[in-house]
């Protein structure tokens, strides 16, 4: 369990914008979650306590909790976990003025950049933790980001969840997710989110309301193991390592030498064994010559 002192100023600025901040809201779309140690950390207030990230890598997800989905059916989390594709997660509530839009606008950008489709390689579930919110809210704020998506056939992939107040809590502590609810109704929360893998274990964390394609792309593959992506994919993932620090996948420093090795054991390998031909060949070639006497006078 790792908390992430940088992300408690997220947290702040999501409080911020439950409180009535709007101005905020659009310098989190230009920036991404803000860096730094302890010492950036601001003197939150007590309404602050409890909302920020506390990262919980290869926890399983409680698969039994219970949701409404967006068609209204009645269904148990596992139930979208096929153990073969990984799922993007989200929480937030649906009627969010701000927050949870950017957050799901900024994963629909990076997503139009991959050449995977939702609901092929992989599932996206949304989750509101708001009790309030009902399967027929759940169901139009599907239909406009799949009209947004713009892909045929991702509609089966993509879930909105809705649920009582234990469900979502369920949930948000084991991805440790924090939130509280405001005295006007809304709610503050950090901006993330959530790589899971096929059977439901937290694989990744991706802060903020931008996400690098790329980082997104080799956090699907890492959470899948190797179930999608081609070869190519698995290499490239093969030579990269998640840095916390930097919030995302970095050259892998020890694969490159470990591949500069290689690439020189192969070419020494090569240089002996081309030698050793041109040995062989001149050795049978000589042996194979005529031999033609001298006759005497």
């Amino acid at each position: 369990m790792r908390l992430h002192p940088s992300r408690l100023s997220l947290g702040a600025a999501a409080i911020a914008l439950a409180l009535a901040a709007p101005v905020w809201g659009s310098a989190q779309d230009e920036h991404s979650a803000p860096q730094g140690g302890e010492d950036f950390l601001p003197d939150l207030p007590e309404a602050l306590a409890g909302v920020d990230i506390v990262e919980k890598l290869d926890q399983t997800l409680p698969l039994d909790t219970v949701f409404t989905d967006d068609s209204g059916r009645t269904i148990a989390l596992r139930e979208l976990f096929d153990g073969e594709r990984p799922v993007l997660l989200q929480m937030g509530y649906f009627r969010c003025p701000m927050l949870c839009n950017l957050v799901l606008n900024g994963m629909i950008k990076s997503l139009e950049e991959l050449d995977w489709t939702a609901g092929d390689k992989f599932q996206v579930v949304a989750v509101s933790i708001n009790p309030q919110e009902k399967h027929e809210l759940a169901a139009a704020k599907k239909a406009g980001y799949v009209l947004e998506y713009g892909r045929p056939g991702v509609s089966d992939g993509w879930h909105f969840l809705t649920g009582p107040a234990a469900s979502s809590k369920a949930l948000a502590e084991g991805v440790g997710f924090g939130f509280r609810a405001q005295p006007d109704g809304e709610y503050a929360h950090a901006a993330a989110i959530f790589v899971i893998t096929p059977d439901g274990r937290v694989s990744r964390y991706l802060y903020g309301t931008k996400y690098d394609p790329q980082n997104l792309r080799l956090a699907l593959l890492e959470a899948s193991e190797g179930r999608i992506g081609s070869s190519w994919d698995r290499f490239i993932l093969w030579c990269h390592v998640y840095d916390p620090d930097a919030g995302g996948y970095v050259l892998f420093a020890m694969r490159l030498m470990q591949l500069g090795g290689l690439a020189t054991l192969l070419m020494l390998g090569g240089g002996v064994g081309w030698m050793w031909w041109r040995e062989w060949r001149d050795r049978r070639g000589s042996a194979t010559t005529p031999v033609i006497a001298e006759s005497g006078g």
